[in-house]
């Protein structure tokens, strides 16, 4: 009797496979891999993944060009020596100036740079069908998020000289290394200002340094062209010295 009573209902093991099978909606908690395909936890399409690539790439792309203004070029340079390249050699004699700098004189010049992305982005989105927005929908969410990035680099800098009268939730974000804390950014001005030149976060700074990026990428220019990095630099401080 026992025999027959164990060989006609169905084991715990076998109706947990019929339970996997028949994907009982009310069965919630076992997500399918139907539903993992679609939803990447991460990757790519991932939002979390998005802001942290532009982060990394704002950060970078900051260290960059604050790295080419402050080595190379000079400001007797026709157009970019006097409104590009000036500031950087006269914020390395004082470097408290950009703190009494209004909103404007501060973060305009970056708000032009994006005018020109966005709307582009703007034209696509009024123009193209669903199906072409959703095909570069990603592409769109990073050159947004970049922009974003781009205009507040400048004052995420001036915050990062300021010592007084800054909010609290600033020096939060800087305690927290979410944005470029102070004591992080002035090693870069220790002369000769040959470090430490991402200014929107700073998370690039150490890693740049360890692979010697920046020493790297001047004596390969150095020995292309013969010029020497931060030459311009040295002159105009003796200068204004």
């Amino acid at each position: 009797m026992a025999l027959s009573v164990s060989s006609s209902s169905p084991s715990n093991h076998n109706l947990s496979e019929q339970t996997l099978v028949s994907g009982d909606s009310g069965s919630s908690c076992v997500p399918s891999r139907l539903e993992d395909n679609n939803n990447p936890r991460w990757g790519p399409a991932h939002k979390g993944a998005q802001e942290l690539a532009q982060l990394y790439t704002k950060d970078f792309s900051s260290g960059l060009l604050h790295w080419a203004a402050d080595t190379w070029g000079s400001v007797d340079l026709p157009v970019i020596g006097k409104n590009f390249i000036r500031p950087f050699r006269e914020h390395h004699i004082d470097p408290t100036a950009i703190t009494r700098h209004d909103f404007i004189e501060t973060n305009g010049d970056n708000f032009m740079v994006i005018i020109l992305p966005l709307g582009v982005m703007a034209s696509r989105f009024s123009t193209c069908s669903n199906d072409q927005i959703a095909h570069s929908y990603a592409w769109y969410w990073y050159l947004f998020l970049f922009s974003v990035f781009v205009c507040v680099t400048n004052q995420i800098h001036k915050w990062s000289h300021m010592y007084t009268g800054l909010p609290k939730w600033v020096q939060c974000l800087q305690d927290c290394h979410i944005i470029l804390p102070r004591k992080h950014h002035r090693k870069h001005h220790v002369s000769p200002h040959e470090t430490f030149f991402c200014i929107t976060t700073g998370w690039l700074n150490r890693p740049l340094e360890i692979v010697k990026f920046w020493k790297i990428l001047e004596y390969l220019i150095e020995s292309a062209t013969g010029q020497k990095p931060r030459a311009d630099d040295f002159k105009w401080a003796e200068k204004r010295n």
